[in-house]
């Protein structure tokens, strides 16, 4: 072969002087790909064609990319970036679904760019995966017919058959132009469903029970978000669907088989490639032994795996995973660059590794565990992660478990979310949603895989080691593509595992050094806001108090009833507490006035000499000591402090000297002064608590985006939103769920432990 080599050019010497324009170039393949020519033959041409993002030109997209290490010593040996783009490689800006006229001088296409995503909507997949091939050829036949389209597809187009898989045309009549126009269709019949009584009349239910207590305007914004939600699901469902009619396992499949027919179309008067790779996962060796850009196939299940919360995968021992290492994929596309097939007779490449060095679900199962058991995960406190014990089942076993355990997660759910607040509930909340995220994983991993997972494929690959087998030596060590060469036990755990548990680890050891529960206070500090000065907006019951509504309704009824009365109404309150807390979970303000009715026929100065005279060491006892630090801290910075509550105002006149302002509901009275069961005016509650502070702060130049808000209950959560510094305290169920996913600050602000309890601080009685 070296004799041969001195009469036939090299792969170097045919790339020579040829200009390849590259798809997909700021994606796994395609970035991998730029680097080899870069690296191996620089004396080719690279055209890119790179979108806009928002206000980040194509060039400036580049330019970010070759700033990576993989393209460090290329842009040294060429003098920069700017030497690097005014040379072998040029910019051209467009998108796929327009792109713009390609230059001229264009010897060969390579289109990497394309969904990958197994479960892309619709009518996106369609659009990247079909429309993008057809816009692109457009503008290649332009150029003329003697450009070499390389069509970078997937092996997986042969979709559910079983067996061997040839490298040729996959067998099916499915119309393109008909299916094509049915998927890109679809996003606007979806749109509309989404809009029928029925979908919304649901949604609105579902957000309503959720989010009612907040409001009718959150429960709008969260009904409108689950609408583009059900939008999307399906999409996804509709591509799966059709998909698996048609004989493929998934959107992505199938779209990719429909844009191999719009390439095969092209082939009929130009020269046309198909490579198609299997898995693609971690280089071999370059640019260097397992680099990865984001995670591919595998990645999640390894290193859910690693963690102990993958505890079955649905595969059978023996069924071949086919992987391939991403250096070997774009190894085999220069190749196919310099043999270009003749207009007629497109040419098919399977870039795999199944049918001479086949890696079975068994042995990635052995190589994976035998790693982490060498290199465990340490999780929090607990050490080490424990690894499951895989008996690979199948999938029907799998399926039969998951079930279970979602049936049994939605009860215990129903069950928190309905249980009163404390440490452990929300300890609770935390495992539950942990657990769910885990489930869910399952789920999607499950219903994505299950097809990969139980395929008996073979992916004949004779072209391409006919191609791999007509390089010289030298091309054979420098374009290495031959995957019979790859030592699975080598791969794995020295190479693959390593390089993408390696930045989770980092991350872990982030997370190490700061504190686990929450994010941390804002530290104050004398400050002001961008428009004004700065406000702390506190809640009291749940927040400052360890109380709520009725019980303080008890504090100053019961101490002027004798002891049978008090029997009395502390049966007549506790019987009516089930419908307060139905009351409560759909309309805080509804509820806070069936409590205030109670006060019909007191005489308000009465209860304002009582809130002085007797309850305030009890009111002041409740106060949970952080609390009152950080009011003072808060006046110690300069900031306003506000009381914002739906107690009623006598209840918080002993807390008036920690704050500037308090705003707290009013009884109605008679000329008499007399109490008469209404309110003066509507309670602030929910929304209206947001928009009260709104103009509050508007009236009193204060800037709300730089201000604080501390509340407790998920009633309070709009009062959380107006402000740019939210804390969570000691929050219910699903005030704390809202605050973990938007990382809010959670504090527990705990009343003083000699703090009494008394439902009748005021004592006395008949």
């Amino acid at each position: 072969m070296a004799g041969e080599q001195g009469v036939t050019p090299g792969m170097v010497e045919r790339l020579a002087g040829r200009t390849v324009l590259v798809t997909g170039v700021t994606g796994f393949v395609g970035e991998a790909l730029l680097h080899l020519m870069l690296d191996r033959s620089p004396a080719t041409t690279a055209v890119v064609l790179v979108r806009r993002r928002g206000s980040t030109s194509a060039e400036d997209r580049v330019r970010s990319l070759l700033g990576k290490p993989i393209f460090a010593d290329a842009v040294a040996r060429a003098g920069g970036v700017d030497a690097l783009l005014a040379g072998p490689v040029r910019v051209v800006e467009g998108d796929l679904a327009d792109p713009p006229p390609l230059p001229a001088d264009v010897d060969a296409v390579v289109h990497c760019a394309g969904d990958v995503s197994f479960d892309p909507p619709v009518d996106e997949g369609f659009q990247v995966n079909v429309q993008g091939p057809r816009m692109l050829l457009q503008r290649v036949r332009e150029v003329g017919d003697h450009v070499h389209y390389v069509h970078v597809s997937t092996a997986y187009v042969s979709g559910r058959r079983r067996g061997t898989v040839v490298e040729g045309p996959v067998e099916h009549d499915v119309d393109v132009e008909t299916e094509l126009g049915w998927g890109l269709a679809q996003r606007a019949v979806a749109e509309a469903r989404s809009r029928s009584s029925e979908v919304l009349a649901k949604l609105r239910r579902r957000a309503e029970r959720e989010h009612g207590r907040a409001g009718p305007i959150s429960s709008a914004a969260d009904t409108e978000q689950r609408r583009k939600d059900w939008v999307r699901d399906q999409l996804v469902r509709l591509g799966t669907e059709r998909a698996r009619s048609l004989g493929w396992t998934d959107c992505y499949t199938f779209t990719k088989a429909l844009g191999e027919r719009v390439a095969e179309a092209h082939a009929a008067h130009a020269p046309v490639s198909i490579v198609r790779p299997s898995i693609i996962e971690s280089a071999l060796e370059q640019p260097h032994p397992g680099w990865i850009e984001g995670f591919k196939m595998a990645e999640p299940l390894i290193l859910a795996y690693g963690r102990g919360e993958l505890p079955e995968f649905p595969a059978a021992a023996d069924t071949v995973v086919d992987i391939v290492p991403v250096d070997h994929v774009v190894a085999a596309i220069l190749a196919v660059l310099t043999a270009p097939p003749e207009a007629g007779a497109p040419a098919y490449f399977h870039i795999s590794s199944g049918a001479r060095n086949p890696l079975t679900f068994g042995r990635l199962y052995r190589c994976v565990r035998e790693y982490f058991d060498a290199h465990p995960f340490v999780v929090g406190d607990r050490g080490a992660a424990r690894l499951p014990d895989w008996r690979l089942p199948g999938a029907a076993s799998v399926e039969r478990l998951l079930v279970a355990s979602e049936r049994a997660h939605k009860v215990a759910d129903y069950l928190v979310a309905r249980a009163p607040r404390a440490d452990r509930t929300r300890d609770l909340a935390r495992r539950l949603d942990r657990q769910q995220r885990r489930l869910e994983f399952l789920r999607r991993y499950l219903d994505l895989y299950r097809e990969y997972a139980e395929a008996d494929l073979r992916f004949d690959d004779r072209h391409t080691r006919a191609l791999f087998e007509g390089l010289g030596t030298d091309d054979q060590r420098a374009f290495c593509f031959d995957t019979a060469v790859i030592d699975w036990d080598h791969y794995l755990k020295e190479v693959h595992c390593p390089a993408v548990t390696e930045p989770i680890r980092r991350m872990d050891e982030a997370r190490r050094g700061r504190k686990r529960s929450a994010p941390a206070m804002r530290t104050l500090g004398a400050q002001s806001g961008d428009a004004g000065e700065v406000a702390a907006f506190f809640d009291m019951d749940g927040t400052l108090l360890s109380s709520n509504v009725v019980e303080t309704y008890l504090w100053l009824r019961l101490g002027e009833m004798s002891v049978g009365e008090r029997a009395g109404e502390l049966g007549r309150i506790a019987s009516r507490l089930p419908g307060l807390v139905r009351a409560e979970r759909r309309d805080r303000g509804t509820f806070l006035r069936a409590i205030y009715k109670e006060y019909a026929g007191a005489r308000l100065a009465d209860l304002e000499a009582l809130a002085d005279e007797v309850l305030v060491d009890h009111v002041l006892a409740r106060l949970a000591p952080a609390a009152v630090r950080r009011v003072r801290e808060h006046r110690a910075a300069g900031h306003r402090t506000v009381l914002i509550t739906g107690a009623i105002a006598p209840l918080t006149r002993p807390l008036a000297p920690l704050f500037d302002h308090v705003e707290a509901a009013e009884l109605a009275v008679d000329d008499r002064g007399v109490c008469t069961g209404a309110l003066a005016r509507s309670p602030l509650t929910g929304e209206s608590r947001a928009a009260w502070m709104r103009h509050w702060a508007d009236r009193h130049g204060v800037d709300i985006g730089a201000s604080f808000g501390y509340a407790d209950s998920h009633s309070d959560l709009p009062l959380l939103q107006a402000v740019g510094h939210p804390v969570a305290v000691s929050p219910d169920v699903s005030l704390f769920r809202h605050a973990r996913r938007h990382h809010w600050p959670i504090v527990d602000w705990k009343s003083a432990d000699s703090a009494s309890r008394s439902l009748n601080p005021v004592g006395g009685g008949r």
